[in-house]
């Protein structure tokens, strides 16, 4: 059988594109090197908890038409982010906002936050040159010290003064206290895990896993007329430029016989001393319940350690500085060159998305492909 499109990953992007093409009455091919779909927001159950792999991932959109979408495949509780910052064993509220300032200060009114964090930022001169001069100029040296230093080069792997400002900010900071951590309109996790509403999407699409396309491109491409690469576009090319920067991720997974370990779903640790990054509890991202809604008796927690990726380990976080942004420009030139290819996803387009982000790009270049047919969604 001819397949339309080959599309090389069964993460959220090939998934809604694969979705849209067979919605459209094409014929998709879906294939992964690893022996599951969902990517890199694959769950799974055990124990009735539903575990997130590869990190905690809370879907938030203002898009209504993302969320509609999204909506036709899972049904979705009503999770809210609240994580919480661990500084040398003192807990302190997520994101910055006045439960914070009033952990950290004693203040009592925003007025008062307003007026330590002036007098903190006067120390600098001009505009923030890097990540430590923005985050003292969003929230005063204290807080930066202690809830944004450690953490931030723990994740990166970099000083904060070696990291472009933009990257801190992402972070909300709020004069009132609303713990929340994403001001999106539409928030939630599917119920039943991702993976399950991953499957509704490729309902009726043939998927092969366990394949690595590039080991087998030859043999692979004239399957279909088009392949849609959602892998690391450098990679693809065979690192012909050299190899562009990630971070990657090690998770450390337990189970214990007790009904709580941290009472959170996400607690972040801020010193550079505890080696991990944050720990998630995932039985709070569906409030300790199963399927069933009885309570779950134990627990099971991921730490998660963030390391420099090297040629042959998963890349997470593309490190989006000068350089590689410039390296990355000619691997983009190369791949406007392909005519069989297209490129999408984090990995393909080496670029940050959140997850409405993705199936909006998914969609978007579907809409290209349909060649102005309108949107399927």
């Amino acid at each position: 059988m001819m397949f339309d499109y080959l599309i090389v990953g069964a993460g959220l992007f090939g998934a809604v594109f694969a979705q849209q093409m067979k919605a459209a009455g094409k014929a998709p091919l879906i294939i992964d090197r690893r022996n599951h779909i969902g990517g890199n927001i694959f769950t799974e159950d055990c124990e009735g908890i539903d575990i997130h792999k590869y990190g905690a991932h809370i879907f938030h959109t203002d898009n209504s038409d993302v969320w509609e979408y999204v909506r036709r495949f899972s049904e979705f509780n009503s999770f809210i982010h609240r994580p919480l910052a661990n500084f040398r064993g003192t807990l302190f509220a997520l994101p910055f906002n006045m439960n914070t300032f009033q952990q950290m200060w004693g203040v009592k009114n925003a007025e008062e936050a307003k007026s330590i964090i002036s007098r903190q930022r006067a120390e600098l001169k001009g505009p923030a040159r890097n990540l430590e001069e923005q985050a003292i100029s969003l929230v005063g040296r204290d807080i930066y010290e202690k809830l944004i230093k450690g953490y931030t080069e723990k994740q990166w792997g970099r000083a904060c003064r070696e990291l472009p400002s933009f990257i801190i900010s992402r972070i909300p900071v709020r004069f009132s206290f609303d713990n929340s951590y994403f001001d999106a309109k539409y928030q939630g996790i599917p119920v039943g895990g991702y993976t399950k509403m991953v499957q509704r999407m490729l309902d009726g699409v043939e998927i092969r896993l366990g394949i690595d396309y590039l080991s087998n491109r030859s043999s692979l491409d004239p399957l279909a007329t088009k392949v849609v690469y959602t892998g690391a576009i450098d990679e693809y090319f065979d690192y012909c430029f050299g190899a562009l920067q990630y971070r990657s991720v090690r998770f450390e997974t337990e189970l214990f016989d007790i009904p709580d370990f941290q009472g959170n779903a996400v607690i972040n640790y801020t010193d550079i001393d505890t080696p991990y990054t944050r720990v998630i509890e995932h039985k709070w991202f569906q409030f300790g319940k199963d399927a069933r809604g009885q309570d779950i008796p134990l627990t099971i927690i991921s730490r998660e350690y963030s390391r420099e990726w090297a040629v042959g380990d998963e890349p997470y976080y593309p490190i989006n500085n000068d350089k590689n942004n410039s390296l990355y420009l000619k691997y983009r030139k190369l791949a406007d060159n392909s005519k069989k290819v297209v490129f999408g996803g984090r990995l393909g387009e080496y670029k940050y998305y959140d997850m409405d982000q993705v199936v909006e790009s998914a969609i978007r270049l579907a809409k290209q492909e349909l060649a102005g047919g309108g949107s399927t969604i």
